[in-house]
């Protein structure tokens, strides 16, 4: 397949779901850490008939713009942000085995109640989201498998605390979903074009 038919089934913003705690300490303060990104652990997806299977890249977030990266709660950028890297109450940690978090949380009522939920379990997923650099990712198409390897993220946008599995189809995953189901969409389009050309070659050899 041409370079220009894989850009046709890129995804423009991505979203990845992550794990984080609350941490215990002596101080009393709210605290959350995890680890957001690791680096060449493949993360796989299934979609209908689809699979879809992505691997960060050791080296991706080597220039990547991290200067003003909000926490959220659902991406939801009309909540109360609850952490920000500019203002130092969330940082980010790049190591040789990807990104970490963590985040100290101001004794606002909206922070006590996330953070108590995220204690007691009931929140307990983390997703952010990114965009890919020019030519930073590369796609392989099988039958019904879709790879992706992404070596350089050009902006990290928001980290976000979330109470809705990822990939479930609710207004709260809204973007990632609608993300994931046009590019499924185009992967069936091109399943499509390919069998009526298959089809069209055996005619024409007849």
């Amino acid at each position: 397949m041409s370079k220009k038919k894989l850009d046709e089934f890129k995804p423009q913003n991505e979203m990845r779901l992550v794990e984080f705690r609350a941490v215990d300490n002596d101080e009393g303060k709210m605290i959350i850490e995890g680890q957001a990104i690791t680096y060449d652990q493949p993360a796989t997806h299934q979609y209908g008939k689809y699979k879809f299977t992505e691997t960060i890249r050791k080296g991706a977030l080597d220039f990547t713009d991290m200067k003003d990266v909000p926490l959220r709660y659902n991406h939801n950028d009309t909540w109360i942000i609850i952490a920000r890297t500019r203002n130092k109450s969330l940082q980010l940690i790049l190591d040789e085995t990807g990104l970490k978090i963590r985040a100290e949380l101001i004794d606002t009522q909206a922070n006590i109640d996330i953070y108590k939920s995220i204690q007691a379990g009931l929140i307990d997923k983390m997703s952010f989201a990114f965009t890919v650099a020019d030519k930073g990712d590369t796609w392989t198409y099988g039958e019904n498998e879709t790879f992706r390897e992404v070596t350089s993220i050009n902006r990290l946008y928001d980290v976000s605390v979330v109470d809705t599995p990822f990939y479930d189809t609710t207004s709260v995953y809204a973007r990632s979903v609608e993300l994931l189901e046009s590019n499924f969409a185009q992967l069936e389009s091109f399943d499509l074009r390919k069998r009526k050309l298959a089809l069209e070659l055996e005619f024409s050899n007849q």
